[in-house]
This record gives structure tokens, C-alpha cells and sequence, in this order.
């Protein structure tokens, strides 16, 4: 049978075996056979826990952020707060974790906005999106052990003209912001 064009198959999957165990996912190598072709092949995937950042907004609106460096584009990035969930948490309590973590603030009033997959041909997760209200220095970071993270905060107006004009480029950090856009919009009023 012939595939349509247009309408994709869902594949069945086999079977999955595990190919490393690392400090940040695990890697699997899974089996999947396509329905209507028959056709089986062999795709990697890593399994890492869920992920969560924080849009943290402070009274005089001004938005937390982070720079560091990140290994993956040997370089730095301007970002927002964010990190691993641990198992079992609700993304509710992990952003204001992550929050106060990273960065020493806290605030009130934490919803969600939304989730996103990260990049699913290749990853298993979900990244939350936690937004945080009346955010203020409370208290001191408590960064992991391979951190040095500089704390800053810009106007919500300055952030989203970085993230359109390339100053933000991490694709985590540009959902959250492009979720939050229209509450920061409701909240000036429609402006």
C-alpha cells in the first residue's frame, strides 16, 4: 500500500534500547516499522527531563534575566531563567525554584503559559513556561556546581526588541517570550 501524500503515517514502535546514561538525558536507539510500507529503521532519541523557564516580571517591569556560558555554542547567551524539573515535580513549583536558584528573586502569583516540545525528532521532553509576578531580590543564588550566571533586568519593551532583532537567541527563551507578549500586552492596556 502506498503512502498518501499529504497524510503521514503514524509509525509503531518496536522497541528502544538504551545506548548512554548521561549526567543530562538518556539515549536510546529506537526501533519503529512504518504501517503501510512495512519499512523498519533505527532512530535516536534522547530522553532528558522536563525543562522549565521563567518570564519573572518585576514591580517597575523590568524582566530577570541570565547570561552565561553555554557549552553547546561556545559562547554566551543572554536568556531567562530556567532548569531541569525534578522528578515528580509540578513546573509550578519548579520555575519559582529555578527562579530563586539562578538568579536570587522571588515573587508571586506563578502560572503557566504554556509548554513546548523542544525539538521533538530528537528529544522526549516538554519545556514549561512559568510566569512569575512582583519578582524582587530575596535571596542569594544557589547556582549548580559548574555555574556563573550574571543576573540582570531590562525593560520588557528592550527584551522583546533583543528577541526580535537577534540580541536573544536561544529558541527556548523566544516561546516564552512570544507567549508572554500578549499578557504583557492585556496587562498595558492593549497597547
Amino acid at each position: 500500500m502506498n503512502h498518501t501524500p499529504g497524510h503521514p503515517a503514524r509509525w509503531l514502535k518496536l522497541g528502544q534500547t538504551l545506548l548512554a546514561q548521561t549526567r543530562v538525558f538518556d539515549l536510546h536507539n529506537v526501533r519503529y516499522r512504518h504501517p503501510q510500507r512495512g519499512t523498519e529503521r533505527d532512530f535516536v532519541v534522547a530522553n532528558p527531563p522536563d525543562w522549565v523557564n521563567v518570564i519573572a516580571l518585576t514591580p517597575d517591569h523590568q524582566l530577570v534575566l541570565v547570561r552565561q556560558f553555554r557549552f553547546g555554542i561556545d559562547d554566551f547567551a543572554l536568556e531567562i531563567p530556567g532548569g531541569v524539573i525534578d522528578a515528580g515535580e509540578d513546573p509550578l513549583v519548579a520555575g519559582p525554584r529555578e527562579l530563586r536558584e539562578e538568579t536570587g528573586f522571588s515573587g508571586t502569583a506563578a502560572s503557566l503559559l504554556g509548554s513546548v516540545r523542544p525539538n521533538p525528532a530528537i528529544l522526549s521532553n516538554r519545556c514549561h513556561v512559568v510566569f512569575v509576578e512582583h519578582a524582587v531580590a530575596t535571596d542569594a543564588t544557589a547556582w549548580d556546581h559548574d555555574e556563573e550566571i550574571e543576573v540582570l533586568t531590562l525593560p520588557v519593551e528592550e527584551v522583546l526588541a533583543l528577541a526580535r532583532s537577534g540580541g536573544i537567541t536561544h529558541s527556548l527563551v523566544l516561546n516564552a517570550l512570544f507567549m508572554f507578549e500578549p499578557r504583557w500586552r492585556a496587562m498595558q492596556g492593549g497597547v
